[in-house]
């Protein structure tokens, strides 16, 4: 029999394959595939028009996004606050793109554990960690408050910018944050003030309900926040629910009083935060 006319088991699941296989599908696997030289640029562009920081040197001239979360204020304020970040141990939660991974990074931490949940900004952490080659950084890719009710190491500094606000239970974490992290902790967040919010056109409408509740003995009054529209974009790097609870700034002092932490720091103070009221606080034990 001539070898043309000889067709294996493999050979005819081929062709009858290909053949269901319509050709747009085809090509739309294609386009999954670079046909240039690998360049930043284009390792960026798997996320185009997702980003949200500005890259430092050597990455400046690329196209991402435009804040400055790789050259943040707070974090130099936390480093200078606290006595430096040199040698120290860091539990990061919500490292968002890596920026102020990157930043703690280049200020002399020991290690950097960040634990981020949202699987598309878990990657873009991936690539500039790549990029930028961040050593002794350790991205992992789940919720921050499963990876902290289990057991684990316990850290010298916490880092939760913009992490708080987006909880169903923000007691819970101050609480679980608490546990693990010995000497600081460094929270960035929105706080709940009812006269600054009900008088915004843009807020009022996420808030429309309140509920006294309770964690470990801690009383206090929790906030829906609805995301609503938000939800829409690729980019949107908020919680993984649709809607989230704020504290008031009173409760949240008393928080972390409560849970240990007796010296408490503030900075960036912006009632007037077209989001809402925010802050950023280092809390620490004597």
């Amino acid at each position: 029999m001539p070898e043309s006319q000889i067709k294996g088991p493999f050979t005819r699941l081929k062709e009858k394959t290909i053949g269901r296989l319509p050709k747009r599908h085809e090509t739309a696997v294609l386009d999954s595939y670079l046909k240039t030289a690998p360049n930043p640029q284009t390792t960026l562009d798997i996320f185009q028009g997702e980003w949200t920081s500005r890259l430092p040197e050597p990455l400046a001239q690329c196209q991402a996004g435009t804040i400055e979360l790789f050259d943040d204020g707070r974090i130099k304020w936390l480093a200078s606050e606290i006595g430096g970040v040199t040698g120290k141990s860091v539990l990061e939660l919500g490292p968002l793109e890596g920026g102020h991974t990157y930043m703690l990074a280049q200020l002399g931490t020991a290690e950097i554990t960040a634990v981020e949940a949202n699987t598309r900004a878990f990657l873009k952490c991936l690539i500039v960690k790549e990029l930028l080659n961040l050593q002794r950084t350790r991205f992992l890719c789940g919720d921050c408050i499963e990876y902290l009710r289990q057991a684990g190491p316990n850290f010298e500094v916490g880092v939760a910018s913009g992490v708080l606000y987006h909880m169903q239970n923000p007691v819970e974490l101050i609480a679980l944050l608490a546990q693990r992290c010995t000497r600081h902790l460094f929270l960035w967040t929105h706080y709940y003030d009812q006269a600054i919010i009900s008088a915004s056109k843009i807020n009022a409408p996420r808030f429309n309900f309140s509920q006294p509740a309770e964690y470990a003995g801690f009383k206090h009054t929790l906030y829906r926040q609805e995301y609503q529209k938000a939800l829409e974009w690729n980019g949107f790097c908020g919680g993984s629910a649709p809607l989230s609870n704020w504290l008031s700034r009173d409760d949240l002092v008393r928080c972390l009083q409560y849970f240990g932490f007796t010296d408490l720091r503030f900075n960036f103070d912006e009632p007037t935060h077209p989001n809402g009221p925010a802050l950023a606080v280092i809390a620490s034990r004597r």
